[in-house]
């Protein structure tokens, strides 16, 4: 979702795709320095004047979707039709070729700010710590150089990372005295990285401080509060290619700044930066998210700025529950704005990596939940 729309009247094509194609096909776009919209279109203008296309596999597809010029979901199912394909099987001939003559250049063709990633969702509970965790070990191991900010006044991720003590020291500046101007030093004394061999020293936690909670207080006194995390985190951003923030269970201010640092920035690419939500397969998380999709659109309405949503994240799923908790699922699953990106089981090595303050991809490597958050890292376009 990103609100509003540059792109004039679109009308949306309703699919789907595997995840292997939805993932090749938003990296490449972007080295190729254009939106996953611009490249699909240009992909099934292309299908239209090809013959003989052998089939693509497409099996394990999910529900997606994406805005062609008016006229143009129409136009693709007729051909669909005329060559006798399914909608599904005609997307993956027309994106699995326009991959075959893109290939990747030696380096992407246009610069980008860092990828800000905000991993949000107004009820607790859910999995956002878990989650941006997970995602930021990932692409730490992978080798890139990650950020992670504990944005939780709470601080479940500083404590589950084993550095619960930082939270409470004395005389110590905090981020949010970086936010409110109130900070005499740099805020990469704030910083710790985390010492297993396997993030190479590039996975960094800003942790959270006891002051947290305060912070809705305190920056509805900030001019342009909005921007507040954006003025503290900018002298970090160079170092890094990716920063992931473990979001607030609340929405208001501290969930507004969140929301602002992640927009789409001038000369952005879509889809690049912006919000994953963790949900469960039940009502309450349906909820939820409505509340921060209707925060969500009423700041991009009144900021004029565009956020992005990335995808979703069913997590602690577990289809043993009943039949609600799969018609829970199955309703997400249907989603295609904002689609998702991974159903996760409700598994013990993520648990007892956090209770014993390991970090998961070191505790359980090999582990399904740790294969699960390398595939989730892999849908962010770094």
């Amino acid at each position: 979702m990103s609100i509003p729309s540059p792109r004039g009247e679109r009308e949306k094509l309703i699919t789907a795709l595997t995840p292997e194609l939805r993932r090749h096909l938003k990296i490449r776009a972007f080295e190729h320095g254009m939106d996953i919209q611009d490249a699909t279109e240009h992909a099934i203008n292309a299908w239209y004047t090809a013959d003989d296309l052998p089939e693509v596999d497409t099996d394990g597809a999910k529900t997606w979707g994406t805005f062609l010029p008016a006229g143009g979901p129409d136009q693709f199912k007729a051909v669909c039709t005329e060559r006798g394909v399914t909608y599904v099987q005609g997307l993956a001939q027309a994106i699995t070729q326009w991959l075959e003559n893109h290939p990747s250049p030696t380096k992407p063709l246009t610069a980008q700010p860092v990828v800000r990633v905000i991993v949000a969702n107004q009820k607790g509970g859910v999995g956002k710590t878990f989650i941006s965790s997970g995602i930021a070990q990932a692409l730490a191991e992978a080798g890139n150089r990650v950020l992670l900010v504990d944005y939780d006044p709470q601080g479940h991720l500083t404590a589950e990372l084993g550095f619960e003590d930082l939270m409470y020291e004395d005389d110590v500046e905090t981020l949010l005295m970086h936010m409110d101007g109130t900070a005499k030093g740099d805020i990469h004394d704030l910083l710790v990285a985390l010492d297993q061999e396997r993030f190479g020293e590039r996975l960094h936690l800003l942790p959270a401080s006891d002051d947290a909670f305060l912070r809705d207080v305190a920056l509805s006194k900030v001019s342009f509060s909005e921007a507040a995390l954006e003025r503290a985190l900018e002298p970090l951003e160079a170092d890094y290619d990716v920063i992931i923030i473990d979001g607030p269970p609340s929405l208001g201010l501290n969930m507004d700044t969140a929301l602002y640092y992640v927009r789409r920035r001038e000369g952005e690419l879509a889809d690049r930066s912006g919000v994953i939500t963790p949900v469960w397969a039940n009502k309450a998380s349906h909820r939820a998210f409505r509340l921060l999709k209707r925060q969500m659109d009423d700041l991009c309405i009144k900021g004029r700025i565009e956020v992005d949503y990335l995808g979703l994240v069913v997590n602690a799923y577990d289809s043993r529950r009943g039949k609600l908790v799969k018609e829970n699922k199955d309703q997400w699953e249907k989603s295609s704005s904002p689609a998702v990106l991974a159903v996760i089981g409700d598994l013990k090595e993520g648990r007892e990596a956090s209770d014993g303050e390991i970090p998961l991809l070191e505790y359980a490597p090999e582990s399904d939940h740790a294969q699960a958050m390398r595939d989730l890292a892999k849908e962010l376009a770094v």
